[in-house]
């Protein structure tokens, strides 16, 4: 038997894409702000932090009004306030308009993301499609990362590369389903979540995850330029090419799916990234600094997108892939904050020990709750939950008409043995009476 060839849902790949970006970029987002308004390190992580909480706070407010209001309604209301937000700070020079345009752009992409993750946990297989997000999004920060260091100084250019992408991707949402009739009115609308103890415990494990992953790519452009002692165009170059590097770590872990489960990948995988995050941290060289970071961008996509996989796996319906990224981005909101508070009052590499000890600390639940709820499919239709039942998936029946045969009368049958030579069945030697 063979399955049915899926396409590939571009809208949902490309608002995850729009979403993520500004995380992506918040190393040359802080590092512009920093260099090119009056706005200490300190200060600048701060607005970067500011940026992802607003995003977080959407995904948090839109968990379960994406099926209400409708994909196509929010994700344009995402991408407009997106490009208004980030595209006006992107033109501001007071601080306080700049701060304010990328709080509003950051409740876009937190909007944006939100449409994003209810879409792929409906596909047949969200890790493939989490994946495929992950590559467009990692092949566009890079060939930022390699462009703007070319425009001239300011912080501007990031920000509108950001406000560029969500324009771009406007066209694709007329392949968005609107609001549905009679949606929130049905009873399944009002079922609780399910697999609640194996959610809340994902839900609380990610924040300290993506803190410390943004942590240190937070400052990991102060780390490049003050401690491994690489020029702002040399930089540019070591984030493209360990983007590339991710590209080919993603490849991979799409390639492999969920034939080892989930719980490997992101166990060992975690324990591998808080080993990268005290190489970058600790890096005094060039060839060091790329070392880890080039290491660190391979390994960290690949357990995202096991993570992200993990969570829609947990409700169809995308509500646990929203609370769960939403969390995800509170996390995410502090890490450059918290990268910031660190390095400056014990130094990069006491921070990056730290980051790691909290990496190994959260490693365990997570892996956990993979285990538990990260069974491979046995059987067409049922994924067996370890330690559980199995539980039902929805699988395509096609009904294939086969011509039977006409049945044989009574006198046709005869008793069993040997016949003579030539004789035929019902011929009377041997045959029944």
């Amino acid at each position: 038997m063979f399955a049915p060839r899926t396409t590939v849902p571009w809208p949902a790949v490309a608002l995850f894409t729009a979403g993520y970006l500004a995380p992506y970029l918040l190393p040359t987002v802080v590092g512009r702000l920093d260099a090119g308004l009056p706005l200490s390190a300190t200060q600048a992580g701060a607005v970067g932090s500011a940026l992802l909480l607003g995003s977080a706070c959407a995904g948090f407010l839109l968990a379960s009004r994406v099926e209400r209001t409708g994909a196509r309604t929010l994700a344009r209301l995402g991408l407009v306030l997106a490009v208004l937000g980030y595209g006006g700070a992107a033109l501001a020079g007071d601080v306080p308009a700049v701060v304010v345009g990328a709080v509003l752009g950051g409740i876009g992409s937190g909007t944006v993301t939100t449409v994003a993750a209810t879409r792929i946990a409906a596909q047949p297989d969200p890790h493939r499609t989490s994946t495929l997000g992950l590559l467009a999004v990692s092949a566009l920060a890079g060939a930022v990362y390699l462009t703007v260091p070319h425009l001239g100084a300011g912080h501007g250019q990031p920000l509108a590369a950001i406000a560029l992408t969500a324009l771009a991707v406007w066209p694709l949402t007329g392949r968005l389903p609107d609001r549905t009739a009679g949606a929130g009115t049905r009873a399944e609308d009002r079922a609780r979540l399910p697999h609640l103890r194996s959610g809340l415990v994902l839900a609380a494990a990610m924040p300290c995850w993506s803190l410390v992953q943004n942590s240190l790519w937070g400052v990991s452009g102060r780390i490049s330029l003050t401690q491994a002692h690489l020029s702002e165009a040399a930089v540019g170059v070591v984030f493209a090419v360990a983007l590339g590097a991710g590209l080919m770590g993603v490849l991979g872990a799409s390639a492999l799916g969920t034939r080892l489960g989930r719980a490997a990948p992101i166990g060992v995988g975690t324990v591998l990234i808080a080993g990268c995050v005290v190489a970058a941290a600790s890096a005094t060289g060039p060839l060091s600094f790329a070392a880890g970071e080039i290491a660190w961008n391979v390994l960290y996509p690949i357990v995202l997108s096991y993570l992200i996989g993990l969570a829609a796996s947990l409700d169809r319906r995308g509500r646990w892939a929203v609370l769960v990224g939403s969390a995800s981005s509170l996390g995410t909101a502090a890490g450059p904050l918290t990268g910031s508070v660190l390095s400056a009052r014990t130094g990069f590499p006491v921070m990056g020990l730290v980051l790691a000890a909290g990496l190994l600390v959260v490693a365990v639940p997570m892996t956990a709750v993979a285990r538990h709820t990260g069974g491979r499919p046995l059987l067409a239709g049922g994924v067996l939950r370890r330690g559980g039942a199995a539980e039902q998936l929805p699988v395509e029946v096609v009904e294939i008409p086969v011509e039977a045969p006409a049945l044989p009368v009574q006198d046709a049958y005869d008793t069993a043995g040997p016949r003579p030579a030539g004789a035929a069945p019902g011929s009377g030697a041997g045959s029944a009476i």
